[in-house]
């Protein structure tokens, strides 16, 4: 006689979304927590610090919207409202940085996220999953109170800010929730779980590497 008990709903393995919540909780306070941005936060640097952290990530981004997504992609990857490298890009130029690319240097850790990101945009789809969920949750969380500080704090416009803004989304918070039922019907199987769990660490590990070296550059001014 087969006695299995099948789980029940109680006990059941959570969902892909509340698997990396739970999973990188450490990581994403051990990132929020860096130095450099609780200093902007704060509002103890200024607009200059900033523009040199966004010219990292407008790196980090386009390498992460490098892919051209097909139909067989995961759900996630394939809403191109998400991209964020042209309003960076705009952003950029609001600040006073049009040609950021040649006049901001790129800090150590920005080069490996980034070279890392175009290798698995490639040929990982998965790996690329759990960055783009840290990434993009987050500026639909956390991002937009940023975009508060950085307007109490720095007189920051709009022009300088559509980073932030999501217009084409609708309301965020369904959005989100949407979100996180698409990477709950992910078919993954455990080692899939195991290696999506890995890369989403290893994506806050590298946004809190971007995090130190940035403040390695504002702490020697």
């Amino acid at each position: 006689m087969d006695t299995t008990i099948a789980p029940t709903a109680e006990h059941a393995a959570p969902g892909v979304a509340a698997l990396l919540r739970e999973a990188t909780d450490a990581q994403h306070r051990t990132a929020e927590s860096r130095p450099f941005m609780t200093a902007l936060m704060g509002g103890e640097l200024d607009l200059a610090a900033y523009t040199l952290y966004l010219a990292q990530f407008a790196r980090i981004y386009a390498a992460l919207e490098s892919r051209d997504t097909v139909p067989t992609d995961p759900s996630v990857l394939q809403d191109r409202r998400l991209d964020r490298a042209a309003a960076i890009d705009g952003d950029l130029a609001a600040l006073g940085a049009p040609d950021w690319r040649d006049t901001v240097p790129a800090l150590p850790a920005t080069i490996v996220y980034e070279e890392h990101l175009r290798a698995i945009a490639r040929t990982e789809p998965l790996r690329l999953v759990a960055h783009h969920y840290t990434r993009y949750l987050g500026d639909l969380s956390g991002g937009q109170v940023m975009a508060t500080m950085l307007r109490r704090h720095y007189g920051a416009t709009d022009e300088q800010l559509s980073y932030f803004r999501f217009d084409e989304l609708g309301p965020l918070v369904p959005y989100k929730r949407g979100y996180r039922d698409a990477l709950d019907a992910l078919d993954l199987t455990d080692a899939d779980r195991d290696v999506l769990v890995a890369e989403a660490r290893a994506a806050f590990d590298a946004n809190t590497a971007v995090f130190d070296d940035l403040q390695k550059v504002v702490a020697a001014r």
